[in-house]
């Protein structure tokens, strides 16, 4: 993992240390040949015509990245929830095995419109769940509803997908502390992946191309067909070590460890869905919550 950032200061911790469903396009057929002409091959479909990403609805903590984020089934009138990492909570981070849930926080986020221009703080209630075991997320309820923040600063919150994400599929980091973002592919999965102390599971792994830096963890990955959340990103292995801090490791099911130098990674946030209760409560107790407890 690499350091968050204090400040403005580029002391990297995890590398990461962190709309709309878009309708599938397909090509008009082409014209039939004349005929004493060959008949023309059918064209192929299109893929997915991409969700075009930008800063709206991400936030810049202190030292992180995160993002205003909603359930697929979550109302208007719901608290708003804030989804960035478990490691990058005021308090420090999480020790294995922890689980912390409805504690108070008074923690702030600017608010970020497409552009990357802050348009309001927002405010927590409250860190309405938090774990780096088995995950690295943290999700705070805040002071005002959806539709407020909509009504007042014109942002809708991203929407975290049900579905676990695909393999090979486009996906962009977008990071609120940096205001940047990155393009790539998952490249595959991590069964298990292994940070000090730590271990996740099911991890993302991207392409080279998201070289994400310290303040970008807690950053939303969204997958560009559909627009919704996918992940968060984490963490990277910055100089080859094996297993230790700011250079996790993946273990496979037999045990096996392999190092990705310079490989980042994110942890799936489809598990944390049916967890999101009415008006936004975290019940660890629904069925599909696959996040560890307290």
């Amino acid at each position: 993992m690499k350091k968050p950032l204090a400040g403005a200061l580029l002391a990297l911790f995890l590398t990461g240390a962190a709309a709309t469903p878009a309708a599938a396009a397909s090509l008009p057929p082409e014209a039939v040949a004349k005929a004493t002409a060959p008949t023309a091959p059918a064209p192929r479909a299109r893929a997915a015509a991409a969700v075009a990403v930008d800063f709206a609805g991400t936030v810049a903590l202190s030292n992180c990245s995160g993002s205003l984020v909603r359930a697929p089934g979550s109302l208007p009138s719901d608290p708003a929830l804030v989804l960035s990492n478990g490691h990058c909570l005021e308090s420090g981070f999480p020790a294995a095995g922890q689980v912390i849930k409805d504690k108070a926080s008074t923690r702030s986020f600017s608010l970020l419109n497409s552009a990357g221009t802050k348009v309001a703080t927002l405010r927590a209630s409250k860190i309405a769940y938090a774990t780096m075991t088995d995950t690295d997320m943290s999700v705070y309820q805040v002071t005002k509803t959806y539709a407020q923040i909509q009504s007042q600063y014109g942002i809708a919150a991203l929407t975290l997908n049900d579905a676990r994400p695909v393999q090979g599929s486009s996906i962009k980091v977008v990071s609120g502390y940096w205001k940047r973002i990155y393009s790539c592919n998952v490249d595959g999965f991590a069964y298990r992946l292994k940070e000090g102390e730590w271990t996740w599971k099911d991890s993302v792994r991207y392409t080279s191309s998201c070289n994400t830096i310290g303040g970008t963890s807690g950053s939303p990955v969204i997958d560009t067909t559909t627009g919704r959340v996918v992940a968060v990103n984490n963490t990277g292995n910055e100089s080859g070590g094996s297993c230790t801090l700011n250079n996790p490791c993946e273990v496979d099911q037999n045990g096996a460890v392999t190092v990705r130098q310079g490989i980042n990674y994110a942890q799936q946030t489809y598990t944390f869905v049916p967890c999101i209760g009415p008006g936004s409560v975290i019940d660890l107790n629904r069925a599909g919550c696959l996040v560890p407890k307290p």
